[in-house]
């Protein structure tokens, strides 16, 4: 149990570490927050919630494995190399990817909603 109860300190470390230097990590998380703010205005469905629960968590886990392995990458060389750039590439193009998929759940959840709050209003 106290291998454990370490590991999981090491892990809300890191999470610290993600969230209070990396500027992405803050982008994301004020996203994230907006989203969540917006289920709850729109009383959105479990399953809905499931969705944009499911969508916070892949973006802001593949961000910080695109900052860890950054940060790796600069641990092996400094300069320019080809291959690091095509590892930076890869991992950054993974965020990119969820965080369009992410996007695109959203405005399928909020963009009727939002009609429908807008169509009330005449």
């Amino acid at each position: 149990m106290k291998k454990f109860l370490k590991s999981f300190g090491f892990a809300i470390e890191g999470i610290l570490e993600f969230f209070f230097h990396e500027r992405n990590a803050l982008i994301q998380l004020a996203i994230a927050i907006i989203a969540i703010i917006l289920g709850a205005v729109f009383k959105i469905s479990p399953g809905q919630w499931l969705a944009i629960l499911f969508f916070i968590a892949l973006v802001l886990s593949l961000e910080m494995i695109n900052s860890a392995i950054e940060k790796l990458c600069d641990m092996v060389s400094k300069d320019f190399h080809p291959g690091i750039k095509r590892i930076k590439d890869i991992v950054a193009g993974a965020v990119l990817l969820a965080s369009v998929f992410s996007l695109i759940a959203g405005m399928i959840i909020f963009i009727p909603k939002i009609i429908q709050l807008i169509n009330q209003g005449k």
